[in-house]
């Protein structure tokens, strides 16, 4: 139970780098994010995005926009910024060296054993 614990802190910690990456290139309605997080299997609760993006949005490192839909209500899309785009290098270079670093943990422990 406790690691299943740390396995949701940690997915909840990355989310922000991924839905960064995600807007970056093609804006995105709020569903395409559940999806792709979901199918990468790092959002459990829908619950956690919506607060995200708000947050995100409230720094200035997202933007929104409607776009009508033909089979409903308006729908609210996601970009990155340019602000967003620079914190989202740094959030990525921060997540290689965290990454080197552990594997490198990690594989000299196999060595010793």
């Amino acid at each position: 139970m406790k690691a299943e614990k740390n396995s949701i802190q940690l997915r909840k910690g990355v989310i922000e780098m991924c839905v960064l990456h995600l807007t970056l290139d093609d804006p995105k309605y709020t569903g395409d994010l559940l999806r792709e997080l979901k199918d990468a299997s790092l959002l459990v609760v829908e619950g956690t995005l919506y607060p995200l993006l708000n947050r995100l949005k409230d720094d200035e490192l997202l933007e929104y926009y409607w776009e009508e839909s033909a089979s409903g209500p308006p729908r609210k899309y996601y970009r990155c910024t340019g602000e967003g785009e620079q914190y989202l290098e740094k959030l990525k270079s921060n997540w290689m060296e965290l990454v080197a670093s552990v594997n490198g943990i990690l594989k000299q422990n196999i060595v010793k054993q």
